[in-house]
């Protein structure tokens, strides 16, 4: 693969874990070269330049003006989500095929806007959508799509974590459903190969949370083929946390699996054809189909530089991942409403 040259704008937090990928997993090592570095406050652009002995790499905190400057390939944007349609925009006019953290927008028609603006530069516009590349999503995919479970009948998960951010998460609006919860659905979309059409969602924020608003949401999607995704989910829930991966219970026809999050699966299905309860018989979990999928951030940096070089479209590319924003955004809805809200695909 030709050498990429890259410029990071929003050098927060989250940077540490782009620019970590890019300098230490073997999939994108020596692939890409951090030109440029772009953040509103140019201390934290320059800590981040020397954390990570980007000597080289210009530091500024015009994006334009860094993007003129250095004439990337490729621009990470890891700005604030506020912010993130100027950046796309400014990529995207400047010739860059841009890879974005979620959410990809703040609003469905900015999200279009984004979807229509890299159709006309002839660029790649993708998302950052890292735990779909985990190894338990693609086995879950994986085994549905065997028809080990059967007919697909359910997509159940749970996440309680008591996450103290500070900084703008705590002042979001409908900060799990916006925040987090985009990771879940996309995920749920991805295991159950299916489209999403409806949900009913009732969003709250618990007492004593630290969150303004919306740190709650329990949602009941429907999914093509009569398949139902229920999602429980707290970012103010202290005591007993669940993975971040949230925890699963997939039902099928014939049988369930179960999964923590982590590493334990547990899948079974039906075995005799009498009796109250019918015997169950265990069956193995597939392994991923490919374990470059299954490094989070690393593999869809991976996916996004392989589309580019082969000229096709990655896996989590604009116009498929509004799908999920669209059922974020729909769940809110929903919640203000106090009503069943259809999806917009």
């Amino acid at each position: 693969m030709v050498l990429l040259k890259a410029v990071l704008v929003g050098c927060g937090a989250m940077s540490r874990g782009w620019l970590s990928a890019l300098a230490d997993n073997p999939l994108l090592k020596g692939q890409v070269e951090v030109v440029g570095l772009v953040d509103i406050d140019a201390a934290t652009a320059a800590a981040r330049a020397a954390e990570f002995g980007l000597s080289g790499a210009i530091v500024g905190t015009d994006l334009d003006a860094v993007l003129s400057q250095t004439s990337p390939d490729l621009l990470f944007d890891v700005a604030v989500p506020s912010a993130r349609p100027h950046v796309v925009a400014t990529g995207l006019s400047h010739g860059c095929h841009v890879l974005t953290e979620k959410p990809m927008a703040a609003s469905l028609e900015a999200a279009q806007a984004m979807i229509a603006q890299a159709a006309a530069a002839g660029r790649i516009h993708a998302v950052v959508q890292n735990r779909r590349f985990i190894g338990g999503v693609r086995r879950i995919r994986r085994l549905i799509e065997s028809g080990a479970l059967g007919e697909l009948a359910s997509l159940n998960c749970d996440f309680f974590i008591g996450a103290h951010f500070g900084g703008f998460r705590e002042d979001m609006d409908n900060v799990l459903l916006l925040d987090m919860a985009i990771h879940t659905l996309d995920a749920a979309r991805f295991m159950a190969g299916k489209a999403p059409r409806a949900v009913y969602c009732l969003e709250t924020n618990p007492p004593d949370s630290w969150y303004r608003h919306g740190a709650a949401a329990n949602a009941i999607f429907e999914f093509d083929d009569n398949v139902v995704f229920n999602y429980r989910g707290s970012w103010a829930a202290e005591g007993a946390h669940t993975s971040w991966e949230s925890a699963w219970r997939i039902v099928g026809s014939k049988g369930t699996l179960i999964w923590d999050g982590e590493e334990s699966f547990t899948a079974r299905v039906v075995a005799g054809e009498s009796g109250f309860f019918r015997d169950l018989v265990d069956i193995e979990v597939p392994p991923p189909a490919d374990a470059d999928q299954t490094h989070g951030h690393a593999s869809v940096i991976a996916e996004f530089l392989s589309a580019i070089e082969t000229g096709r479209q990655p896996e989590t590319v604009g116009s498929d991942n509004i799908k999920s924003l669209a059922m974020v955004f729909a769940a809110i809805e929903s919640a203000r409403k106090g009503q069943r809200v259809t999806i917009a695909n």
